[in-house]
């Protein structure tokens, strides 16, 4: 009887407990509440058409350059020496600055010194061969005009005489070509100037029209850089003009001094340059300098949205960039990423190339804190 009721307890516990499992189930099958949406601030892109701060890039190049090149091919014997911050001496390099008329490297000379000797014996063979013709001339003359000479062998006599000096003539030129070349073995400096590149060493083989050096005046240097026609009337011949560097803190200041005529037929921009006093060297040649020109206004509107509203691609890509839209969908505010095209920055607005449109309302406050297609409160 004892186990009867044991078994019926047991039983009547195992019913409890799956009625407990049951309508737990069902109270656990409810929906759960719905997230709220992410409260956001949205601007409206607009057109901006106002002034524009007009900040270019130029590049530093030297005021003027020359490449310095060989006029006799040969093998480079020699190389203008310096004493180097050791103490020591060391061939030209670049950074140095030479004075005109100063011999930089030299070609082997034997060569063309042996052709000047061959081209000097063959100029007195030359001339040894034009007195005789000259002096057979005399005599066929001195015949000629006594009639004891036939016309036939007076012309030959005469020709020559005139053949021999003209022989004369070509080996004279010879000798004074070879001897040219003889002294074209040494390069010399054309200009004071600086050193900006050194192209070849002790034992090279050069040709005839290798450049050794590259040099330049760097006492002024000229910024370079390209306009638009639109601001094109802001620039003035003889105007001062300040460029700033980001290696040193003061502005340098010099004169425009040379507009293009015409634009670049690729870039569609006109080439200025401003001439800088480089007393200092302090401007090196490659550096790349800012210059404001001012203001100027746009030739069209262009649409723009707050700074804020831009966000860059997923893990941190910064190539990509992306705004969110807020679209009505029912009776909901949804927000919709849209891929941009940023341009310039006006204050706190940047233009957008292409990606909206005017009108559309961009998430300005709240950007990164939500994703395509989530569903978004409106906050003022």
């Amino acid at each position: 009887m004892r186990r009867v009721r044991s078994y019926r307890r047991r039983v009547s516990s195992v019913y409890c407990l799956l009625a407990a499992c049951v309508f737990g189930g069902c109270e656990s099958s409810k929906k759960a509440p719905e997230k709220p949406p992410t409260p956001v601030t949205v601007t409206e892109v607009r057109e901006y058409s106002g002034p524009e701060g007009v900040v270019y890039s130029a590049s530093i190049t030297p005021y003027d350059q020359v490449n310095v090149a060989f006029k006799s091919g040969g093998y480079v014997t020699m190389i203008l020496r310096r004493n180097g911050v050791d103490g020591r001496e060391r061939n030209l390099q670049q950074g140095d600055w030479v004075k005109k008329g100063e011999v930089l490297a030299r070609v082997r000379e034997s060569d063309y010194q042996h052709a000047v000797e061959q081209y000097k014996g063959q100029l007195e063979q030359a001339q040894a061969g034009a007195e005789k013709s000259k002096q057979d001339f005399g005599r066929a003359q001195a015949l000629y005009n006594a009639n004891a000479m036939t016309q036939s062998d007076y012309d030959a006599a005469k020709a020559q005489n005139d053949s021999s000096q003209g022989t004369v003539v070509t080996a004279q030129a010879a000798v004074a070509q070879a001897q040219q070349s003889l002294s074209d073995c040494e390069l010399r400096a054309p200009t004071d100037g600086q050193i900006l590149s050194r192209n070849i060493e002790l034992g090279a083989l050069v040709g005839t029209g290798t450049t050794g050096f590259t040099m330049g005046d760097t006492k002024r240097v000229k910024a370079v850089f390209g306009i638009p026609d639109t601001v094109l009337a802001s620039v003035k011949l003889g105007k001062r003009q300040g460029i700033q560097t980001e290696t040193y803190p003061q502005e340098f200041y010099g004169l425009v001094t040379a507009i293009a005529p015409q634009a670049d037929q690729k870039s569609r921009t006109f080439q200025v340059e401003v001439t800088v006093p480089n007393s200092n060297d302090l401007l090196k040649s490659g550096m790349v300098a800012t210059l404001d020109l001012g203001q100027a206004k746009l030739a069209k509107s262009v649409p723009v949205v707050p700074l804020g509203a831009i966000v860059s691609g997923p893990g941190g890509e910064n190539k990509r960039f992306s705004v969110f839209v807020v679209v009505r969908d029912g009776d909901k505010d949804v927000a919709r990423q849209r891929t941009v095209q940023p341009g310039m920055t006006y204050g706190d607005m940047v233009s957008i190339a292409k990606g909206v449109s005017k009108g559309d309302r961009v998430i300005s406050n709240g950007a990164t804190l939500v994703n395509d297609g989530q569903v978004v409160r409106v906050v003022p």
